[in-house]
C-alpha cells in the first residue's frame, strides 16, 4: 500500500466533500430522524459503493486511455457540468 497516495487520496476527498449536497443533504436526514446511526451508516455506504464503482472504472480505462487524458477529459466535464448548473440557475433566476 502506498501510504502517500492514501493520505493524499483522504484529502482531496475530505476536503471536496465538505459543505457539498451529499453532505448537507446527510446533515437534514440526520436532523429528522430519531436514528441518526442509520443515516450514517447509509451515507457511508453509498460513499463507499460510489467510491468502489469509480476506483473500479478508473483503473479499467486506464488500460486503454493514457493518464493525462483522463485527467483533462475529468477536468473538462467538470467545467461543462459546472457552466451547465450556472446558465441553469441564472436562466431560471432571470
Amino acid at each position: 500500500m502506498d501510504i502517500k497516495v492514501l493520505f493524499t487520496t483522504f484529502g482531496m476527498i475530505f476536503l471536496a466533500e465538505l459543505g457539498d449536497k451529499t453532505q448537507l443533504a446527510t446533515l437534514a436526514f440526520a436532523a429528522e430522524t430519531e436514528s441518526p446511526w442509520s443515516v450514517f451508516l447509509g451515507s457511508a455506504g453509498a460513499l463507499v459503493l460510489t467510491s468502489v464503482i469509480a476506483v473500479l472504472f478508473g483503473a479499467s480505462l486506464s488500460r486503454w486511455v493514457p493518464v493525462g487524458v483522463m485527467k483533462t477529459g475529468s477536468g473538462v466535464l467538470f467545467i461543462l457540468l459546472g457552466a451547465w448548473l450556472l446558465f441553469g440557475a441564472l436562466r431560471a433566476s432571470g
